[in-house]
């Protein structure tokens, strides 16, 4: 079943990430990590979906996405980053393969982190992120999305790595590549779930490494 809802509140979070709020239709529900199909409602647009996950939380009496705007891509998230208060959005019903499983390492790729925001934030609402850890791989400092938050709720359990430029920042920030001698360094412990999500090359070669290092493939959590 769609729905067609208006955006109540839009939020710049980075130089080219926006925050985007919305209604929830009455009795609508989903489990952090999950996401819809998103279209839209404009005309040319309408059935143009695409999946964006939900980074508000179930007992939040509004729905929220925090999307990545590509304005060269000439697409769907290109009209998203021009839309305004007023404007309608087109979603599907819930779906998504990326659970909660238990304490463990997140493994993040850019715009990847986004599956992980609402996860994150319900733990942290209830007292029990403790024991996770989130390593997030972006191309420099001002791409880093929900910076603060994520120092908030993680503390030295969140590790930013910079590919692309030299890091100005604190210790927390590590220069170049999330490959298997980083992980060795970084995880004491491969015998717990992973939580991976970024692009392909990404996921592809972050979940090759942890399997090499003796991860459980049964314990890799990523969206299929």
């Amino acid at each position: 079943m769609a729905h067609t809802l208006k955006i109540t509140d839009i939020e710049e979070v980075t130089h080219d990430v926006r925050k985007i709020t919305f209604e929830k239709p009455e009795g609508f529900e989903f489990e952090p990590g999950q996401a819809t199909e998103v279209a839209i409602d404009k005309e040319g647009w309408r059935d143009e979906k695409r999946p964006f996950t939900f980074t508000s939380l179930n007992d939040e009496d509004h729905l929220q996405f925090v999307i990545k705007v590509y304005p060269d891509h000439d697409g769907v998230t290109e009209q998203i980053g021009k839309l305004k208060v007023g404007d309608s959005l087109i979603i599907d019903e819930p779906w998504g393969t990326i659970q909660y499983k238990g304490e463990g390492v997140f493994l993040a790729g850019g715009a990847g982190v986004t599956p992980f925001i609402a996860i994150l934030r319900d733990l942290y609402k209830k007292g029990k992120i403790s024991g996770n850890k989130l390593i997030f791989s972006n191309k420099t400092e001002k791409d880093i999305i929900l910076k603060d938050e994520f120092e908030t709720m993680l503390g030295d359990q969140f590790v930013n790595v910079i590919t692309d430029e030299k890091p100005k920042g604190d210790h927390i920030f590590l220069d170049g590549f999330i490959d298997k001698d980083f992980l060795a360094s970084q995880i004491d412990d491969f015998d717990q779930p992973f939580y991976v999500c970024g692009p392909m090359p990404f996921n592809e070669s972050v979940m090759g490494y942890l399997k090499e290092l003796g991860a459980d493939p049964e314990a890799l959590v990523f969206e299929e």
